[in-house]
């Protein structure tokens, strides 16, 4: 692995730890589908169980940062400044449904700005993780965001309900695959070309905003101390503008 902080080393420890419970909690996903009750109270417990398997890991470090978490809030630390943000699914719905496509997100911000991210996918085992000045990595490998410059021939991915879809001027080739951190992830490395969705939370896209700008990608200001109604953009340097003008109601 490459030279990493002490705190990214504790995220991505937590992440790996967590992983465990969620491989064997999704491993029953599928005999659940067939129950009356269905699996929705089964995933609830997965995602609390993962959340918390992350935050003791965390408080571990006696950094003593708050949190920001999907499934808990806010959770007041000694410090009161810098904060881990967790996503313990990112991707649940997909996961109820067995479809082997979520992730771990977790975040740490540190006087108003993500310093450091990681997105690990456990059915896949791909991490992917960055922190400030030290590059993003896939697996260990230093990533790249796409370097192509013609919209024709990006794949894009995007996400949210009918009601906050957002219209485009030119016929995209476009991709929901129902988690905004693998998103960014695969903007990060490549593997997508560009990223827009609207009314995120700040769990959602923490980890992927250092992801997209370590990768040498760039995202529209956006204000990391609001916990929900995020709206994002995020692509390479040499789609965006294209990007940007061809989202009409965004």
């Amino acid at each position: 692995m490459n030279s990493i902080s002490a705190d990214l080393n504790i995220m991505i420890k937590a992440s790996e730890k967590a992983s465990k419970t969620l491989i064997r909690d999704f491993g029953e996903v599928e005999k659940l589908q067939v129950s009356s009750k269905g699996p929705s109270d089964f995933v609830s417990n997965a995602d609390i169980k993962a959340e918390k398997i992350i935050i003791d890991e965390l408080t571990k470090s006696k950094r003593n940062y708050s949190i920001i978490s999907e499934e808990s809030g806010l959770i007041n630390g000694n410090d009161k400044n810098n904060f881990w943000i967790i996503d313990p699914i990112d991707g649940t719905t997909n996961f109820l449904h067995g479809v082997p496509h979520f992730a771990i997100s977790i975040a740490l911000k540190i006087k108003d700005e993500i310093v450091s991210g990681v997105i690990y996918d456990p059915i896949k085992n791909e991490m992917f993780y960055a922190e400030k000045n030290n590059g993003s990595y896939f697996n260990n490998q230093r990533v790249r965001v796409s370097s192509k410059k013609n919209l024709e021939n990006c794949l894009f991915a995007t996400g949210g309900n009918i009601n906050n879809e957002i219209k485009i001027k030119k016929d995209f080739t476009i991709r929901k695959t129902g988690s905004a951190a693998l998103d960014m992830a695969y903007v990060a490395a490549g593997r997508f070309d560009g990223y827009f969705q609207k009314d995120l939370c700040i769990w959602d896209i923490a980890a992927g905003i250092v992801l997209v700008k370590e990768a040498g990608g760039i995202i529209n200001n956006i204000d990391i101390n609001k916990d929900k109604n995020i709206n994002v953009i995020a692509s390479s340097v040499e789609i965006n503008e294209k990007l940007n003008q061809n989202l009409i109601n965004f």
